[in-house]
């Protein structure tokens, strides 16, 4: 028997929601094995205990998470917290404290999906995002607070070390990938310090992996790419930011944020990686019990892969494309199914393999 211990944190909104329903495929999907088990232990870290103690997480609370083999993440995002704190405070606050440097996002078209976009169905990327540093280093402050010549200063942050590992990461993922092609993504021309150097790593990085085909694209220009031209791109390679932004543009253009996963990964294993939907708390639909928890389950599916699970990861997969296939779809992607509804369906299926 096979067993995993995953530390659960559904957070604020819809997390709570997509997270439990992802919690009862993987059940369900271990059940069908036999030889397979997963323990969870849910954590209460969210903005309602914040609102209530004054913390996300509890002292000692990292060095407990660090004993599990994978985090399962939902949302985190309150409407009575400030948004730079509750974001610092929980997601971040694990993601570089346990060094998961890289954020791997895919992204394409699920069978039975609408997607606006014209030849979507030729979407098939993943991008890679620099997770731990970048323009979400945490380096800046703000001086003369409340007087009219009040400063605010945010500093990108650009390690030699960190942008080399993102780049060796991204070029390994291209290169096990059918067309071995990676873009990068950059804005070296207007900002000429870390980006600059962002790119002359990059192109350094290139000589080691002579079999991946490279292109070098301005942030802005990828955009358009993107919806213009989306099969000439495979791997993206881009900064915090940058990648925090495409990959939401990626998700819309393949049907809905409520589909995608995301991966942080800390490869070298020295900390459990962290999967988590990207869509947010969304608590606009909070509590109506129709938000799409196929991003969980694909989620799921990004974490039973990091576990070596692959039989069971591409049961999963499969099951999910069925059931999007089927028709069966939640609101955001046009259909009246509940999340329940779509839950049900999915371990229905995983009965019936």
């Amino acid at each position: 028997m096979r067993s995993h211990r995953i530390a659960v944190i559904p957070g604020d909104g819809i997390g709570q929601e997509v997270i439990e329903a992802g919690k009862k495929v993987l059940s369900a999907l271990a059940e069908k094995s036999g030889d397979l088990c997963f323990e969870f232990v849910d954590f209460d870290w969210s903005s309602q205990r914040y609102l209530e103690k004054g913390e996300y997480i509890p002292a000692g609370g990292l060095d407990k998470l660090s004993r599990f083999d994978a985090i399962y993440f939902g949302a985190v995002g309150s409407q009575d917290v400030p948004d730079h704190i509750s974001l610092w405070e929980l997601r971040l606050a694990i993601c570089q404290g346990f060094d998961q440097y890289a954020n791997v996002r895919p992204a394409r078209v699920l069978p039975g999906v609408n997607s606006r976009l014209k030849g979507a169905e030729s979407i098939d990327w993943i991008i890679v995002r620099e997770n731990s540093e970048g323009e979400y280093s945490g380096n800046g402050g703000r001086v003369h607070q409340g007087f009219p010549d009040e400063v605010g200063t945010e500093v990108s942050v650009f390690t030699k070390k960190g942008v080399e590992r993102i780049h060796r990461f991204a070029f390994q993922l291209a290169q096990s990938r059918p067309r071995k092609q990676l873009t990068l993504v950059t804005k070296s021309n207007a900002q000429r310090y870390g980006m600059v150097l962002w790119d002359e790593v990059f192109f350094e990085v290139a000589k080691d992996y002579p079999d991946v085909s490279i292109d070098r694209e301005l942030v802005d220009a990828v955009t358009t790419r993107m919806v213009l031209k989306p099969e000439t791109m495979d791997v993206i390679v881009a900064t915090n930011l940058h990648a925090d932004i495409l990959s939401d543009l990626a998700a819309a253009l393949s049907g809905s944020l409520g589909i995608a996963p995301t991966a942080n990964l800390n490869p070298a294993r020295t900390f459990p990686s962290m999967f988590e939907p990207i869509h947010g708390s969304a608590f606009d639909i909070a509590g109506k019990g129709i938000a799409n928890p196929v991003g969980s389950f694909w989620t799921a599916v990004m974490m039973l892969e990091h576990l070596g699970e692959s039989t069971a990861a591409e049961r999963l997969m499969a099951a999910i494309e069925r059931l999007t296939a089927s028709g069966l779809q939640t609101k955001d992607l046009g259909g009246t199914a509940t999340t329940r509804d779509v839950t049900q369906a999915i371990c229905a299926d995983i009965e019936r393999q």
